[in-house]
């Protein structure tokens, strides 16, 4: 493995440098001109814009040309380390060549308008493809090209990642390979975002550059009414835009809803504006529309290994971005007001807090650049609204972006162990939550106790998170407030105050084993430490039969009924009566985490039959309550519907006719022994009462 990664970094290597090499290409002969009575540029905007190229090209040659001949001579002792920790302390080149990255495309762009020849130099760079096929040559533009390096080093440590993975820790290899990763991951943390270089720009003025910054989807509360909405945030401005139904095999096209100048922008503190209530669609809406996502996805993948390209296939996509679309209307609940100093407000739903807290943080930087208030002809709005059309980065479907990405995500159940954080300057009340996307979508999953005034909390708290094709895992860090007269205004959503926050993929290669994976998460000077632990679906939902005599989990449902002469278990009472005592409010009750930990401990209480077991439900959080519920139904020897009918069930809910769906589907229920049915009817009533509240 170790050398198949490394035959990867070779292969990465010859293609990153062709790229090099086609920007150095015209370089020289730019410069040749640049001495003669008709210079195409002059020698300081080739220096300008050719910045520490040269420079990037030999450190990469010279690492290509040193592990070239380690890997054709490979054996188990060979030694490549020293090449990774040498390359990972010459990233300082790249420091100088971001921080001069924008300048560099800016005066490409300028001197493209002032000459032609220049123009058409940029726009057809060549680049070499493989050795195996020198004939081959692909056209790259000189912005392009640029973004290259940026691209490279921001990817720097998932290479190390994937070797440090593979390398034995006895290896002499790791050690070095840990310090090239440490070097690495320090310069990443230490580059601004706000030196990101942004891919898409368009001219406004002569000498200004508007560049879209950000854009995503958001629902747009208008009179009540939920709204789907692509929101384009530029250097100076947040659009927000509707998308036009396509016609008759029209393009795609945008209508602009409103924009407001970044320096007319504020956020509304909830107080502020009058209350509003946020129309919710049931949950078991929701489940509906990702189970058609799942099909449709299925189908997809189907269609795709048979016929790729199909007018079917088509089809099914239609379908898949109308399901998504729904979902994406239906699922957030999440506040986000927006004001213009002109008067007119406006409020967004969001499904995440770190995306909320993303957008908030880029418009908030933006502005400390002081632009002046202005506004847009009809004819400027418009070519601002037609360009969003190339400018966009996300599109619906979002679960299936690209042809060749056949990646649906994680599907089972992630255990985390939130252990501890350092960095911390000043002793805080801290919390973390956790997200995970799930059909594209992130969503709260799990959150830690308070640890109380502390610069280095140690929470040691498990949570097993439930994934539904989730590729990502987030991690907010929060400081607690508990003087009101001293929280958070300037957030005006969240009176605690976010700390930090990272993200880590949910890679399926590094999750596959059996054992915890350890991993750092870095965020804003505090690091937290996590351990992961992934489960898959066909694994946790095999059923395993009781090799317990006494107890309650893992046991058949009417031996328990029948032992403690009940018709529901005691134990589905007990919880679900501590849940409608203290939960019935609680956003997400079933899909939030409980603590595992509490979990494990009402676990053993019920199974030994400890007497003290509604004392320590009332001394703990509601959500491990529901967590052990459903750790009890999902350890049933059997389902609640039964081995034998769960088949029937499934065709009976089927079933297009209501009328016969009906009667099928009481039939059956009658048909499940009386502890079973009882149960369900039991959990079905508290159910009701919940969505009613």
């Amino acid at each position: 493995m170790r050398k198949r990664v490394l035959s990867g970094i070779l292969a990465s290597e010859e293609t990153y440098l062709s790229h090099l090499e086609a920007l150095l290409l015209p370089m020289k002969p730019l410069k040749a001109a640049a001495t003669t009575s008709q210079p195409v540029l002059t020698v300081q905007q080739i220096e300008t814009i050719f910045f520490k190229v040269p420079e990037l090209y030999e450190i990469h040659k010279e690492f290509y040309d040193g592990l070239l001949p380690r890997v054709q001579q490979w054996s188990h002792h060979q030694r490549v380390g020293d090449l990774f920790q040498k390359q990972a302390s010459q990233l300082g080149v790249y420091r100088a060549f971001v921080d001069n990255y924008e300048l560099a495309v800016e005066t490409a762009e300028k001197c493209c308008q002032a000459n032609t020849q220049f123009a058409e130099i940029s726009e057809s760079l060549k680049v070499r493809s493989s050795k195996e096929c020198k004939d081959l040559t692909a056209k790259y533009s000189l912005e392009a090209l640029l973004y290259k390096p940026v691209d490279r080093v921001t990817r720097s440590t998932l290479v190390l990642h994937d070797l440090l993975k593979h390398t034995p820790s006895s290896h002499p290899d790791y050690p070095l390979l840990q310090d090239a990763l440490r070097i690495s991951q320090n310069f990443l943390s230490s580059i601004n975002e706000e030196s990101t270089p942004r891919r898409q720009s368009m001219t406004v003025k002569k000498g200004e550059n508007r560049q879209l910054l950000k854009d995503g989807f958001m629902v747009e509360l208008v009179e009540g009414n939920r709204k789907l909405r692509h929101i384009f945030l530029f250097t100076d401005l947040l659009l927000c835009a509707k998308l036009k139904k396509q016609i008759g095999g029209k393009s795609q096209q945008y209508d602009c809803k409103w924009y407001v100048p970044l320096s007319d922008l504020t956020f509304q503190a909830a107080e502020e504006s009058e209350p509003l209530s946020i129309p919710q669609a049931p949950d078991e809406e929701l489940d509906a529309i990702k189970i058609k996502i799942s099909s449709l996805r299925s189908d997809i993948q189907r269609e795709r290994k048979a016929n790729k390209g199909s007018k079917v296939m088509e089809r099914l996509k239609k379908k898949l971005s109308e399901q998504e679309s729904l979902l994406l209307l239906n699922s957030p609940n999440m506040p986000l007001r927006v004001h213009n100093r002109s008067g007119k407000s406006y409020m967004f739903l969001i499904s995440s807090d770190y995306e909320r807290a993303e957008w908030k943080e880029l418009i908030r930087e933006q502005q400390k650049k002081c632009f002046k208030s202005f506004s847009l002809t009809s004819m400027e709005l418009q070519m601002l609204t037609n360009s969003c059309v190339k400018l966009q980065t996300v599109h619906i479907p979002l679960t299936i972006n690209k042809e060749e990405d056949e990646s649906t995500g994680l599907y089972g159940f992630l255990n985390v162990i939130v252990h501890s954080a350092s960095g911390l300057k000043q002793s805080l009340n801290l919390y973390c939550t956790l997200e995970v996307d799930s059909f594209g979508i992130f969503v709260n999953k799990a959150k830690t106790r308070v640890y109380r005034y502390t610069t280095e909390p140690k929470w040691n708290e498990e949570f097993e998170i439930e994934l539904e094709g989730s590729q990502m895992l987030r991690l907010l860090c929060y400081e607690k407030c508990y003087n009101k007269a001293k929280m958070n205004k300037d957030d005006g959503e969240n009176t605690d105050r976010i700390m930090g926050k990272g993200q880590i993929a949910l890679d399926p290669q590094m999750l596959q084993g059996k054992d915890w994976q350890r991993t750092v998460i870095a965020m804003n000077g505090v690091e937290v430490k996590i351990s992961m632990k992934f489960t898959s679906r066909e694994f946790s939902l095999k059923r395993m039969p009781s090799r317990k005599p006494m107890g309650v989990f893992g046991v058949n449902i009417s031996s328990v009924t029948k032992r403690e002469r009940s018709k529901v278990p005691y134990i589905v009472r007990q919880c679900l009566e501590e849940i409608e005592r203290r939960g019935m409010d609680e956003v997400g009750i079933y899909r939030v985490s409980g603590v595992a930990t509490d979990i494990q401990a009402l676990k053993t209480a019920f199974d030994t039959n400890n007497k003290d077991v509604s004392v320590m439900m009332s001394e703990m959080d509601v959500n491990a309550i529901a967590g052990t519920l459903k750790l009890y139904f999902r350890e049933l020897p059997e389902p609640l519907f039964t081995d034998e009918l769960y088949p029937n069930f499934a065709g009976g809910i089927a079933l297009s006719d209501s009328v016969a769906k009906e009667s099928c589907m009481l039939n059956l229920l009658l048909s499940l022994p009386e502890p079973n049915l009882v149960t369900f009817l039991f959990l079905l009533d508290h159910l009701k009462r919940y969505t009613n509240c």
